[in-house]
């Protein structure tokens, strides 16, 4: 009799995977895009590495705004270095981005003076160090600016950019392989031929689902219900890509053959077969050597929650970042009885209203772990560890925003 382990479980045998010497690879920053970075990005000077100014203004020192008129002696136009110096009495128009000229401790902006001639009058003083940017106020030489393991996006090009590099070390996002199995499962374009045939959903949602979390994909499509077929379709992707995802074979029936194959014919290493959720109670995750199969039910809603749960977190670890998935606390806004003693895993609608998560079950229908439409619309899951109780309205809830994975 198989072993059914609790979800807190089987999520901790995932969390506690290593991967060690992940593949890297160089790219040029515009190419980096949503990567992985592979090494800390560390600043090689100060930022600014002179006092320079942050407006359009005059430089002066301090003190001379109690003179109230000071003398324009010469002008910075940003990109040049001017050889004046301000003395007692004296300014130099200086433009944003500029070096701020010797002898100089303050910018009053254009738009606290009168300029007469070669005068200006000072209508509104300053505080000392106004619109002066000190040395690394951006950043400090040696400074730890973009760790390891950060997603990269547009701030972290325009650091990159300034800091003159133009490559960085990325982690090489894994390779997914999907397939459905199933003899009265039909691909796209497959004619029906009988009543029994349905068409499959499954590889395509859950290809859809890797690469928007960062997995490259190959679609291996259906493959029928026997040994050899399903042998032949596990080994040949074992050989292109990090993770294989099947759906489907993985229950007690005469035709599931996946746990089998998985098994007896690769002799993997299985992690667990058997959660005790609901949906994804058969789900299987097995190790051979660096790589991962995972072994969804055949039903659509079971097989993509399935998917969110276990294969993000696989690819994520693949990722080396700290990618997690989206757990938030929500109100419940009608009661719900718990009914069972799994971990479920509920289809709601989630909106953000007042400061906080708030969700319903309006329009989501009952039945079997087949209703993929049910995942349309403002999707959350919500989940209900297996001690818990009926659900008042009102009541703080965990729940699995679904969104923007």
């Amino acid at each position: 009799m198989r072993n059914f382990i609790s979800f807190q479980d089987s999520i901790k045998i995932i969390k506690d995977i290593v991967l060690e010497n992940l593949p890297t690879q160089k790219l040029f920053i515009s190419d980096a895009l949503d990567q992985i970075l592979a090494q800390d990005i560390i600043a090689d000077h100060n930022s600014p590495e002179y006092p320079t100014s942050a407006m359009d203004g005059y430089a002066i020192i301090f003190k001379d705004q109690e003179l109230k008129e000071l003398k324009i002696i010469d002008k910075n136009p940003a990109g040049s270095v001017v050889k004046s110096i301000v003395t007692k009495g004296t300014c130099i128009k200086t433009f944003t981005g500029s070096l701020m000229p010797k002898g100089s401790d303050t910018l009053i902006p254009i738009e606290n003076v009168t300029v007469h001639d070669d005068m200006i009058t000072i209508n509104k003083a300053v505080k000392k160090g106004f619109s002066r940017r000190e040395i690394g106020e951006n950043y400090r030489e040696n400074e730890v600016l973009i760790k390891k393991g950060t997603k990269i996006g547009f701030a972290q090009i325009g650091v990159l950019a300034s800091l003159n590099i133009s490559q960085v070390s990325v982690y090489i996002n894994p390779t997914v392989a999907i397939a459905s199995t199933g003899s009265e499962i039909l691909d796209l374009g497959e004619a029906q031929i009988n009543e029994a045939q349905i068409r499959s959903s499954n590889h395509l949602t859950i290809e859809a689902l890797a690469k928007k979390n960062g997995a490259n994909t190959i679609q291996m499509g259906v493959v029928k219900d026997d040994m050899e077929s399903i042998t032949k379709l596990i080994n040949d992707a074992l050989k292109k890509a990090d993770i294989v995802v099947t759906t489907g074979g993985v229950s007690m029936g005469d035709y599931d053959f996946v746990q089998d194959v998985v098994k007896k014919e690769l002799k993997a290493k299985v992690l667990f077969h058997g959660v005790r959720m609901k949906p994804g109670m058969h789900v299987l995750v097995a190790r051979k050597e660096e790589k991962f199969i995972i072994a969804l039910p055949g039903f659509a809603y079971s097989s993509t929650v399935c998917a969110i749960l276990y294969l993000l977190e696989i690819i994520y670890k693949y990722r080396n970042a700290n990618e997690e998935l989206p757990f938030v606390k929500a109100k419940i806004l009608e009661d719900l009885p718990f009914n069972g003693n799994k971990t479920l895993f509920t289809a709601c609608n989630v909106n953000y209203k007042k400061g906080e998560y708030q969700i319903d079950f309006k329009g989501k229908k009952q039945g079997t772990s087949a209703i993929l439409t049910n995942l349309l619309e403002t999707p959350a899951l919500l989940v209900q560890d297996e001690n818990s109780s009926d659900l008042k309205a009102g009541d703080c809830v965990d729940i699995l925003l679904l969104k923007n994975l």
